[in-house]
């Protein structure tokens, strides 16, 4: 199976990064230059509005997406009819854009999190480290591209599939 966005990785106990401890990714960036992605499954511990200059927005739920540039906000959404200059990465999934126009969509609409989701922070690796890491039975692929990255209980849904690969 190879790697492109829209792959998830799950981390395997052979991994001993405190980091990626029981971590599902997202890979929303593939080519040679590396990849990027979000952990997509671990909450941040303050909400959006709990930060200084978005206080006055709506609560709304920041994941922790990783360990690199952990004081820059990132996005991904599926709305880019009202969210202009994301980039595509896979299904309909946008990464970035205008974040003014994606505040704007978290304020006016009752679910957003259906289509966007706020990360501080995000994983990246080297050309060639995360296929490295992968053969060292870092990481499982899972094939398929989670239907909704979005909703948490989509992710809560799939948990007992994942545990019963015994990884987290």
């Amino acid at each position: 199976m190879t790697i492109k966005p829209g792959t998830i990785l799950i981390s395997s106990p052979v991994l001993d990064d405190p980091n990626f401890d029981k971590v599902v990714i997202f890979i929303c960036e593939y080519n040679d230059k590396g990849a990027m992605g979000f952990v997509i499954n671990h909450i941040f511990p303050r909400a959006f509005n709990e930060l200084t200059e978005f206080k006055t927005v709506k609560a709304f739920a920041l994941f922790d997406g990783g360990p690199v540039e952990n004081e820059k906000l990132f996005f991904l959404h599926r709305q880019p009819d009202i969210i202009e200059g994301g980039t595509i990465t896979a299904n309909g999934i946008y990464l970035g854009g205008n974040f003014k126009q994606a505040v704007e969509h978290i304020n006016q609409h009752s679910q957003p999190e259906d289509d966007i989701k706020l990360f501080v922070g995000y994983c990246g690796w080297d050309p060639g480290q995360l296929e490295t890491e992968i053969e060292e039975g870092c990481w499982l692929r899972i094939g398929a591209v989670v239907e909704n990255i979005f909703a948490i209980d989509s992710l809560q849904r799939k948990k007992p599939q994942i545990e019963a690969l015994n990884i987290i």
